[in-house]
């Protein structure tokens, strides 16, 4: 490490004095700030970075450029027995008490999740939370391993880290999808430290956050008749096939379904019946394009009739006694039992569904697809439905006759 003073020549104050700079280098990179103090031209002494006066305002000012000279060697060696990467930006700042808090990953992550929870349900979704939550869990176990440190500041980062963090995420039976995800959670904190000028360079150079292409679980019109004309005894297994069926005739996500009310139903001039429902998950998150607009067909409008006069549905003022998810995935499973499904059914069946079986294999274009599920892009539609094989027999038969005549 170099320390050098100088002065700004060509920038006098007005009271005909230079301001003197003070500039660290380290392994060719420097960083330069003024001191606040300001010495004539004549009196200094360029080669030796002092003052060459011999009064008592000469003196003072020498005495206090050898005390920084003597701070700024005392804080790098601070970082080096810290085990932290020394910066002439982190010196300096630490050298005039700008830099007082250390700022470490752990430390941060855990600051950020407390101002999560400031506003959980505004601008941050529990699940969220509990992810960002994860992640601290997995770096708490992986730091000490890495580093034989309990926390490490944001210049100790290093991709060699971000690389064994993956390898440990694997290592512990995590899903590709899973990892990314969380990796994605890290990487917003040290985006914010970059941009804080807690570190210098990004630790995430070069790692790919590729997911894998997962197989949404659907429905057949076939399997989503055996469980409509299923007669269950059971009056809670009855409630669930009739919010499930529901679903999958309007695409409504579980929270959408569960918080349906009255004036989401809207009546066009035709005596039509449609759903125009903002999206409670995108709600949340302030999108723009989170409306669902579905128009009702016969089946999820003889549900609504039949529960209209519910009394948890009176008391709570929605259209639908719904259970909780938990329930509700639990009960779906004693159903496709009974059914004879072979097929993991969860309340999000339902909406791939409706985007595959109830829409797509009926020869509605994708746009509108879009639209009721109250998705901002068809490329997220993509991922809900699915071309059928009854569709692609159809398209094939198609090019058979055209080749034969």
């Amino acid at each position: 490490m170099k320390i050098l003073f100088f002065v700004l020549k060509t920038k006098l104050l007005k009271n005909g004095e230079a301001p003197i700079l003070m500039r660290i280098t380290i392994n060719g990179q420097y960083e330069e700030t003024r001191i606040q103090r300001s010495v004539p031209l004549k009196l200094w002494n360029a080669a030796k970075g002092c003052s060459k006066g011999k009064d008592r305002a000469s003196n003072e000012l020498n005495s206090y450029l050898s005390e920084l000279a003597t701070r700024a060697l005392e804080k790098y060696k601070e970082l080096i027995l810290e085990q932290a990467i020394s910066t002439p930006s982190l010196i300096l700042k630490r050298v005039f008490g700008k830099d007082t808090e250390m700022h470490t990953l752990l430390g941060t992550i855990r600051q950020e999740i407390k101002e999560m929870e400031k506003v959980v349900n505004i601008d941050y979704a529990p699940v969220t939370i509990n992810r960002y939550k994860n992640v601290l869990k997995k770096l708490e176990n992986s730091i000490p391993t890495f580093y034989d440190k309990e926390d490490i500041t944001f210049h100790e980062l290093t991709p060699e880290f971000i690389k064994a963090f993956d390898l440990h995420l694997k290592t512990i039976g995590l899903c590709r999808n899973t990892i990314v995800r969380y990796m994605k959670c890290f990487k917003k904190i040290t985006n914010m430290a970059l941009a804080k000028g807690w570190m210098k360079k990004d630790a995430f150079y070069g790692y790919k956050m590729e997911q894998d292409e997962t197989a949404p679980v659907f429905l057949t019109y076939d399997e989503l008749q055996t469980i409509m004309n299923k007669e269950f005894t059971i009056p809670r297994l009855a409630l669930v096939r009739d919010i499930f069926i529901f679903a999958c005739f309007t695409g409504l996500a579980f929270v959408d379904v569960s918080t349906l009310k009255k004036e989401d139903m809207v009546q066009d001039n035709n005596g039509d019946w449609w759903i125009r429902k903002g999206r409670i998950k995108l709600m949340h998150r302030r999108k723009a394009s989170s409306i669902c607009n579905i128009p009702l067909l016969p089946v999820p409008l003889a549900i609504l009739k039949k529960y209209e006069n519910n009394p948890v549905c009176i008391k709570k003022g929605y259209c639908l006694p719904v259970p909780c998810n938990q329930k509700m995935n639990s009960y779906l499973k004693e159903i496709a039992d009974f059914c004879g499904i072979k097929k993991n059914i969860t309340t999000h069946t339902a909406r791939h569904t409706f985007g595959t079986t109830i829409t797509l294999a009926n020869n509605v274009p994708l746009q509108d697809v879009s639209v009721m599920l109250g998705h901002a892009s068809t490329r997220m539609t993509q991922h809900y439905a699915r071309v059928m094989n009854a569709s692609l027999k159809k398209s094939m038969i198609h090019v058979k006759e055209q080749l034969t005549q």
